[in-house]
């Protein structure tokens, strides 16, 4: 029988550690860099996607409020106006009425 010589289950095995010591290096490495990150989003003030989101619903909202506010505020404006003129009309009629019940005194 021919065995396989010690030394290459030596080396297989020096492989396999080496391999794991990398894939470990790997994931301090990307920890690491994630905290940077991390540290780099807090110091610039940045905010994450669901605030902004958060946000612009909110400023949508308030957007779509203001202008149905507006909406109705230019038809109360109508309304006033109308009724200013009814008003003026109403005054004139009684101005003339009392002219006309002077003169017949």
């Amino acid at each position: 029988m021919n065995e396989r010589p010690r030394i290459f289950d030596d080396l297989a095995g020096m492989a396999g550690g080496a391999i794991s010591a990398l894939a470990g290096f790997r994931e301090e490495t990307e920890a690491m860099l994630r905290a940077r990150a991390d540290d780099v989003i807090l110091r610039l003030d940045l905010v994450r996607r669901e605030e902004m989101e958060a946000v612009k619903e909110i400023a949508a909202n308030s957007r779509a409020g203001q202008e149905a506010a507006e909406a109705r505020v230019a038809a109360l404006a109508a309304e006033v106006a109308a009724m200013a003129e009814q008003i003026a009309a109403l005054t004139g009629r009684l101005a003339l009425l009392e002219a006309r019940l002077g003169s017949d005194t």
